[in-house]
């Protein structure tokens, strides 16, 4: 089956990852990988299977999310945003193709959720299950702000789609996982310095829609004293993420770590700016 939508992946050196989601967009007559200068087998399985290359420099996700937006011509109006550890399975495309077909004009991005697995398992609930993403993507209507942990904003209608992408963030294997959140870390903590982190309203925090309340909820905890600690207990305690077993434990020990990592580089950026050693 094939649907009326293109899909757009962001890689770096995914070789161990992409064969795994390209086999998941068969329905896609319309893959573009967008690539920031993989140094492995990335670009040639990327042709191998099928999709257009564009390579372009990372500078940070917004900025590389909007070029795929806005630089690329697609077959399709709409677009799917996946990432090279994630899968799209069937359900979620027989859902993408029904609803498409009967939306409303006006509607211009549907969020949906993923399943994050780990050790064999689905995490459901360390993982901090529900969250919804912005993914599926009205060209011309949509612009990513942030540059890490992005937001998408539009100027139509929103949808939520019931199905889930598969997310596989630890099959490169730890180390990979480590060195993607020590950068993701290190963007985080220059975000806290710059005053990048809003101030929450409350409207968000009590309103109806997921994506401003975790965003509320996000700004908030990052003004919290002990903020690593916190995660722990949220997670693995309050979320039940000891439910999780072995796999639950260790991702909200790694989560919580993730979290000191940010502390530790602002306090470092901190110290730099005033002329203070280490």
């Amino acid at each position: 089956m094939t649907i009326p939508v293109s899909v757009l992946i962001l890689t770096l050196d995914e070789e161990i990852n992409l064969p795994r989601c390209l086999a998941s967009l068969q329905w896609c007559d319309d893959v573009v990988v967008l690539d920031s200068g993989s140094q492995d087998a990335t670009q040639n399985i990327a042709t191998e299977w099928g999709a257009r290359m564009v390579e372009r420099p990372f500078d940070n996700y917004a900025r590389q999310r909007n070029f795929g937006l806005e630089k690329i011509p697609y077959k399709h109006p709409w677009v799917l945003m996946v990432d090279a550890d994630e899968e799209v399975p069937s359900e979620l495309v027989e859902e993408m193709n029904k609803t498409i077909a009967g939306c409303c004009e006006k509607t211009t991005l549907y969020r949906m959720r993923r399943k994050d697995f780990f050790l064999g398992r689905w995490i459901k609930r360390s993982s901090g299950y529900p969250t919804w993403f912005g993914r599926l993507i009205k060209v011309g209507h949509v612009r990513v702000e942030r540059a890490i942990n992005e937001e998408y904003n539009t100027d139509g209608y929103i949808g939520f789609l019931q199905g889930h992408l598969h997310h596989y963030p630890f099959n490169k294997g730890f180390s990979a996982w480590l060195e993607k959140h020590n950068r993701y870390s290190t963007m985080e903590a220059d975000l806290m310095v710059k005053g990048g982190i809003d101030t929450p309203a409350l409207s968000d925090l009590f309103g109806s829609d997921p994506a401003n309340r975790r965003r509320a909820i996000k700004s908030l905890v990052y003004r919290m004293p002990f903020r690593p600690l916190l995660m722990f207990v949220a997670l693995y305690v309050f979320r039940g993420g000891f439910l999780d077993g072995r796999a639950g434990l260790s991702f909200c020990l790694l989560r919580s770590f993730y979290e000191f990592m940010i502390n530790c580089k602002a306090q470092e950026v901190h110290l730099r700016q005033n002329d203070m050693p280490l």
